[in-house]
């Protein structure tokens, strides 16, 4: 596979030029800062001989950031690339821009310093709303620039976790039982809601937004009272509620890595340090605990790598996903939670430590995955994408 142009040298071999790859991070989800976090180990991890890092900020008012100075990407395939605002100097941009900043200069080697224009590949580490949920995925696909991750359709399915358990069940995997609400249901009472969960399964239950990450807006229901107050807290964060059947469970979680033939790591397992993995126990709280390789039995292990092929499948998706599991403590039933697209790259982050333990080191893995985002564009650009009828009646048919 080529990774770029070839430059001359004069003599001798001519050396290969380096692919400019765009790291966005950052934006306007509740999970701004893990992203922060996940962009400077990326960054870190792509080798300067190979690759020419250029930082993408996206502030929390939306605006996109390149060296402190106001920037773009247009959805146009001729640009392929950054653009600079003539008017997007002004010193509140730079400002909402600080946090970000830290993350350009933890990149080092003068990469902040890089200028707009053409980008080879964009690796999104944009977690959440506005990056995780095809709305980003979108605008590179009209802008003609390949991305590491999944396409539009499996990002948003992957983002949004009712309508993910619809597909899930369709494809006949293991899910928790569970209810969805919509945030105006509320508004004619939320007795009747709470008695059919009540009925359907009762006590402990969690409730979460439908489109969310990093266990925000995330709690566990043990009462009425509880429930009614969690019901309100996830109606902050989205207009979709779910609500699942408590599973005193173990959670298992699973790397998927690849396009139309993925591969899966070896399970991991998590103790957390509160009752359940929320944002304190994953991000804040050093006593939550990662055992890898997870301690399963073999036919286990088998179920929870089958069932993460499955679920990536399912979802439509390419490049990388981490499939999260409740493996029952009583009847050791294994179902399938949810599938993260856009898994986190911190330092504590299960996606690149299952890889790391399966035999593939963090800059392998980020080179693995610069390379099947272009794979699947040189598929995407050998597909027909145009109609026009000839003057003889015979098709005209044009590639991307």
């Amino acid at each position: 596979m080529k990774r770029g142009k070839t430059v001359s040298r004069g003599r001798g071999t001519p050396a290969r030029a380096r692919l400019r790859v765009g790291v966005i991070y950052g934006g306007r989800s509740v999970e701004h800062e893990v992203s922060l976090v996940s962009a400077r180990a990326v960054m870190q991890a792509l080798d300067p001989r190979r690759y020419e890092v250029v930082p993408i900020g996206i502030t929390r008012q939306g605006r996109w950031v390149l060296g402190g100075s106001h920037c773009a990407l247009p959805p146009d395939p001729s640009v392929r690339g950054l653009v600079r605002l003539r008017n997007g100097g002004r010193e509140h941009a730079l400002s909402a821009a600080s946090r970000g900043a830290a993350v350009r200069s933890a990149a080092g080697r003068g990469r902040a310093s890089s200028p707009p224009g053409r980008l080879d590949v964009i690796f999104p580490v944009v977690h959440g709303t506005g990056g995780e949920d095809g709305t980003l995925q979108g605008l590179l696909d009209l802008a003609d620039i390949p991305y590491v991750g999944a396409g539009v359709l499996g990002s948003a399915l992957g983002m949004d976790k009712a309508m993910m358990k619809v597909i899930f069940r369709e494809a006949g995997l293991p899910i928790v039982d569970h209810r969805v609400l919509r945030r105006r249901d509320l508004e004619g009472g939320r007795d009747r809601f709470v008695q059919t969960v009540e009925e359907a399964f009762g006590y402990p239950c969690f409730v979460k937004p439908a489109n969310g990450g990093s266990s925000v807006g995330v709690s566990k229901a043990k009462r009425r009272a509880d429930l009614l107050e969690a019901i309100d807290l996830a109606a902050r964060y989205d207009r979709t509620i779910i609500v699942e059947r408590g599973v005193d469970a173990r959670e298992i979680e699973c790397s998927v890595l690849g396009n139309d033939e993925p591969e899966v790591s070896v399970p991991g397992e998590i103790v957390p340090a509160n009752e359940f993995y929320d944002y304190r126990a994953k991000y804040i709280d050093e006593n939550s605990r990662l055992l890898i390789p997870a301690p399963l039995s073999e036919e286990q292990t088998r179920r929870v790598r089958d069932l993460s092929i499955r679920a990536f499948r399912a979802l439509d998706l390419s490049g990388m996903a981490r499939a999260d599991f409740f493996l029952d403590r009583t009847s050791e039933a294994v179902f399938v939670n949810e599938v993260n697209t856009i898994p986190g790259f911190t330092p504590i982050s299960m996606y690149p430590k299952l890889w790391e333990a399966s035999g593939l080191p963090f800059p392998e893995l980020v080179d693995r995955l610069i390379r099947l985002a272009i794979e699947r564009q040189r598929e995407k650009k050998s597909l027909i994408t145009s109609y026009r009828p000839s003057r003889n009646g015979r098709r005209s048919l044009t590639k991307g």
